[in-house]
């Protein structure tokens, strides 16, 4: 299996001029990701997740180091990476279709080709027979079918999502999780994933980043290693507990410190 996106040394500083100070959120930051792997990152809040989502599209230059994908160094957005963020941001005046082929027609594709290529993957997330909708006659998972249909008829090497489920409500979140597999193993794509929600990246992927607070770093890697196609009930498995506590176990270790540091010195820690 080869190669498709390497993180290595990634440290990226903002400069805030009210305090005259540097904020390190990322530090040291190595990562690889192989073709067609499903990988997803997890850690505290604040620690650098969608930062570092963010330098991998180009959209911030890390201060350190490089990513690359398929061995070309990434500095600026490109049509080899295609990002799905949690908010849909559909064009409320256009249809499913016309929202699915606007970046084709930013790229100059011609509109019968556009609408082929659309319809394909339309069809793939499920939505065949609302190509005519507007977003507004859609619920929130079908519009985030449209957004990840607009990212994927665009052929990227690499799928970039920033918590694209967490503004749906707890029952049709799952429902979405086991369609992204689905889709995922249809389009075989490689996709890095962000969440807060560690059974989702432990049932998505088949590894787990856990993220240190910040500065953001890799404390550890976790591999899932339960076999595919996978069904929501596995997260009733003792396995899949297993390694939730052991992620869970991770990111606590972080918070506790944290909760420790932001102690005055003479407050009591036991």
């Amino acid at each position: 299996m080869a190669v498709k996106l390497e993180a290595r040394d990634i440290r990226l500083e903002y400069y805030q001029p009210r305090t005259d100070t540097r904020l390190v959120a990322l530090d040291g930051v190595n990562l690889t990701v192989m073709d067609g792997e499903f990988v997803s990152i997890v850690g505290p809040s604040g620690c650098g997740k969608t930062t570092f989502l963010s330098v991998v599209d180009g959209l911030i230059a890390a201060t350190n180091g490089r990513v690359m994908v398929n061995g070309r160094v990434v500095s600026r957005p490109g049509p080899d990476r295609a990002v799905v963020f949690q908010d849909a941001s559909l064009l409320p005046w256009r249809t499913v279709e016309r929202n699915v082929v606007y970046g084709l027609e930013c790229l100059g594709i011609a509109d019968a080709e556009a609408k082929a290529r659309a319809r394909k993957f339309i069809d793939m997330v499920g939505l065949s027979g609302f190509e005519h909708h507007y977003p507004h006659e859609l619920s929130g998972g079908m519009q985030q079918r449209v957004n990840l249909a607009r990212a994927l008829v665009m052929d990227p090497e690499v799928l970039l999502m920033d918590e694209p489920f967490a503004a749906l409500d707890a029952q049709t979140r799952e429902g979405m999780q086991e369609e992204l597999l689905r889709i995922w193993l249809q389009a075989k794509k490689t996709v890095l994933f962000i969440t807060h929600q560690i059974d989702e990246a432990i049932y998505l992927s088949d590894r787990v980043v856990v993220f240190s607070g910040r500065p953001g770093r890799v404390k550890e890697i976790i591999e899932v290693g339960m076999e595919r196609p996978r069904r929501l009930t596995v997260k009733r498995e003792a396995r899949f507990h297993a390694i939730e506590d052991r992620i869970w176990g991770l990111i606590e270790e972080d918070l506790k410190s944290r909760i420790a540091g932001d102690r005055p010195p003479d407050t009591p820690r036991d």
